[in-house]
């Protein structure tokens, strides 16, 4: 699917793609659901989140707090408040770091908890998505804080694009294991 360039593209989108990864997600056996992943053998995958995600908990636990990040990020500046997007001391070459966090604050917290947390900010997310116009969403310099890119590459990388990379984990961890069981 081609990156979002409108608002209405954006939030067909995000939709569809949150339709789909619950697809995804419903076509997951209970043994995919609840055995963890395991990439350590595929010498492709070496982005840090690949060894860091170890259950479909992590991936939407990850999905959600990339959504309060941008939630929180986007309100506090529309309320005046000068709010960076990463909490401090994280930024974007330490959001890394960030993620870290994330996964560990999460590891006690029931998948049906996160399952719940992410589907509510996810239609908050789609809510404040059409608070703006096309314009303020898509015209890089609209906000300040924003900087050199638009805000609404922002919101399409909290949700439709990160979506994807969602549903591309699960999908890894789904042939995984069947390949695994032949």
């Amino acid at each position: 699917m081609a990156r979002p360039t409108t608002k209405t593209d954006l939030l067909e989108s995000a939709t569809q793609s949150y339709l789909d990864l619950q697809q995804c997600l419903s076509a997951l056996t209970e043994n995919e659901r609840m055995t963890a992943f395991d990439f350590s053998q595929d010498s492709k995958k070496k982005e840090a989140h690949w060894a860091r995600d170890k259950n479909v908990r992590d991936v939407l636990a990850h999905l959600h707090e990339w959504h309060c990040l941008v939630i929180n990020w986007v309100e506090g500046n529309l309320e005046g408040n000068d709010k960076k997007f990463f909490p401090e001391p994280y930024n974007w070459r330490t959001y890394g770091q960030y993620n870290l966090e994330i996964f560990e604050h999460y590891q006690t917290v029931p998948l049906e908890q996160v399952q719940e947390k992410f589907a509510q900010l996810h239609e908050e997310i789609l809510s404040l998505i059409g608070r703006f116009s096309n314009d303020e969403l898509f015209s890089k310099g609209t906000y300040p804080w924003v900087g050199g890119s638009s805000l609404g590459s922002y919101f399409v990388s909290a949700t439709s694009s990160h979506y994807e990379w969602a549903m591309k984990k699960l999908k890894a961890h789904q042939r995984r294991l069947k390949n695994k069981e032949k």
